[in-house]
């Protein structure tokens, strides 16, 4: 029962990703038995957390070339009517004339001449085409651009690491109930056999009432929990196929074996260990070089800009819109060439504020990569204390597996001959099934804190799986 316990906490504790329909792997030969390694493989790419955080790596790309084509010559062309339905009516005094005061014959000189400019047709088609010479933020923006594409790639290599955690939990899990099963099967079985032994002995006269009773709750309880352990091996093959990124009614057969798993703990590794092993530690960093070049970006805003622009195109106008395709005689081309210069004088300090966030921000990532240091000293502690805590617990539930299964195989042959009592022989039951449910208890734990080192010192994710 405390193996159940054990195995409900982990279905609660690892975080598990929302739930899609997998893809179909074609590098995974999925009807053969898996491994560990299979699994992994499968999972890295029919996961939809780690198919998000890929399309998150491509988007970033994209981003980087949105980037880049903003210091590229930008070209449009334009063409455009306008019927001018109604012309705009201009009132000019007539002194404003030449010689319109002075003619005796012509208007008063503040009389109010109404003049329209203009034709009632007009079209005109260019193309302009500027580009960038200098500006310091676009520089800044593709050294930016290319950092996050880093840390997007830093997000997907964090997410392979969550997926291995917990398919590497959940496969370890199903190992130890897949081969429990096979031990309760046994132990079923040989008490099956036992109860119908002690039941003979009884029909002639060898045994009491009492005896088959106890033989009978042994037996029924051996059942009960072979069924239960049961129910819980299919429970940890959908866990493991669900963080798998596969869909649960698909059959699948594990490849490993536990005597096969080695816990190759080696203080080679923990002293080569550097923080950047650690994906949340190199994110850090990333995060660290973008706030200096958001710094640099901020700085630059006090140079000026340049730019350089042209245009050419044609233009024409009619009284009547089917004398504008007379492009002979009434469409005129016209051109222009120019520099832009822009130059900052003053902001109100904006400029200047942004700088001094920059500065605190860059203060704040130096604490938490001060803290996430510390952090992760704390876990590799941990990790490695909880590791060796486990394997010692383990050696010796499995030597008082041994022991049990020798005090019952001994205690049964004496009921058998007749020199030991049928109470000994439940009382070494009970205790071989104690053993039993305290080696497995043991053995999970030891797998589960071998993962949690391995996590811990940034190696449960072989690089060549990452990239």
């Amino acid at each position: 029962m405390s193996y159940i316990k054990v195995f409900t906490i982990l279905i609660f504790t690892i975080s598990v990703s929302p739930f899609a329909l997998a893809q179909t792997s074609d590098s995974v030969d999925i009807s053969q038995p898996l491994s560990l390694e299979k699994c992994l493989e499968y999972a890295f790419k029919n996961n939809q957390n780690v198919n998000n955080a890929e399309l998150e790596r491509l988007i970033a790309q994209r981003d980087v070339n949105v980037t880049k084509t903003q210091g590229f010559p930008q070209i449009n062309a334009n063409i455009g009517y306008t019927n001018n339905f109604i012309l705009q009516t201009t009132l000019i005094e007539a002194g404003s004339f030449p010689g319109a005061g002075g003619d005796p014959n012509g208007p008063p000189s503040d009389e109010l001449i109404e003049l329209q400019f203009g034709i009632a047709n007009q079209m005109q088609a260019g193309v302009t085409v500027s580009q960038l010479i200098f500006d310091g933020s676009y520089f800044v923006g593709l050294k930016a651009a290319k950092v996050y594409t880093d840390l997007t790639r830093k997000s997907l290599d964090q997410t392979k690491v969550a997926i291995a955690e917990q398919v590497t939990k959940a496969y370890y899990t199903a190992l130890v109930n897949q081969e429990r099963q096979a031990l309760l099967t046994s132990n079923y079985q040989r008490l099956d056999t036992l109860l119908r032994e002690t039941q003979v002995m009884y029909d002639n006269g060898f045994a009491e009432k009492i005896d088959v009773g106890r033989i009978q709750v042994q037996f029924n309880n051996a059942k009960t929990e072979r069924d239960q352990n049961e129910r819980l091996t299919e429970i940890s093959y959908l866990l493991l196929k669900f963080q798998m990124g596969m869909p649960i009614t698909q059959d699948i057969a594990l490849a490993d074996k536990i005597g096969d798993i080695a816990f190759d703990y080696k203080e080679k590794e923990e002293s080569e260990f550097t923080y950047s092993d650690r994906i949340e530690y190199a994110q850090v960093l990333i995060n660290q070089n973008l706030t200096r070049l958001d710094l640099r970006n901020n700085r630059v805003q006090y140079l000026p800009k340049l730019t350089a622009s042209a245009g050419y195109g044609y233009n024409s106008g009619a009284s009547q819109f089917s004398d504008l395709t007379n492009f002979g005689d009434r469409w005129f081309d016209y051109g222009n060439w120019g520099l832009s210069l822009s130059i900052p004088i003053f902001d109100g300090l904006q400029k200047h504020h942004l700088i001094q966030k920059n500065k605190l921000q860059l203060r704040q990532l130096e604490n938490q990569a001060n803290l996430l240091e510390n952090q992760i000293d704390l876990e590799i502690v941990q990790a490695r204390v909880d590791l060796q805590n486990s394997q010692e617990t383990l050696v010796v539930q499995e030597e008082n597996l041994a022991l049990a299964q020798e005090i019952f195989d001994v205690t049964k042959i004496k009921y058998q001959e007749g020199v030991g009592s049928n109470l000994e022989v439940t009382e070494a039951q009970n205790a071989l099934q104690q053993a039993e449910t305290n080696y497995y208890s043991a053995l999970y734990n030891a797998l589960i804190a071998q993962v949690d080192l391995q996590k811990a010192l940034g190696t449960l994710v072989d690089d060549t799986i990452t990239e």
